[in-house]
């Protein structure tokens, strides 16, 4: 049995496939093996972090003391030159040791917690 769930567009799909064995094994033989050389895409690698832009990052919520996701967001992919490079910024605070973050009405409260190992 495999179920689909997802949506399409607006239309929410739940879909459940069942087969019999010799389904599956006749399904299978219509099915070419790939090698996984060839599935797996190319691994990009992760930007190595410039550690100056880290610095700014955490003295900028260091002197806020707390301040909401998406205002901080638009704080750092201005300090970092993209959204995207912002959003990394983001998620590397998430796990970082000085600072907390909590549920606000509206969108995640980033706290900074104290001065640590970075």
């Amino acid at each position: 049995m495999v179920r689909i769930r997802g949506q399409i567009g607006a239309w929410p799909v739940d879909l459940t496939v069942e087969l019999e064995a010799q389904d599956w094994a006749q399904l299978a033989q219509h099915i070419a093996p790939t090698p996984v050389a060839e599935a797996a895409p190319a691994m990009v690698p992760a930007p190595v972090p410039n550690d100056a832009l880290w610095q700014s990052t955490l003295e900028l919520l260091r002197q806020a003391g707390q301040i909401e996701g998406p205002q901080l967001l638009g704080q750092l992919a201005g300090l970092a030159g993209s959204e995207a490079a912002g959003k990394r910024l983001l998620v590397r605070l998430r796990h970082c040791a000085q600072v907390r973050m909590a549920t606000g009405a509206d969108a995640p409260i980033y706290h900074w917690v104290g001065e640590g190992e970075v």
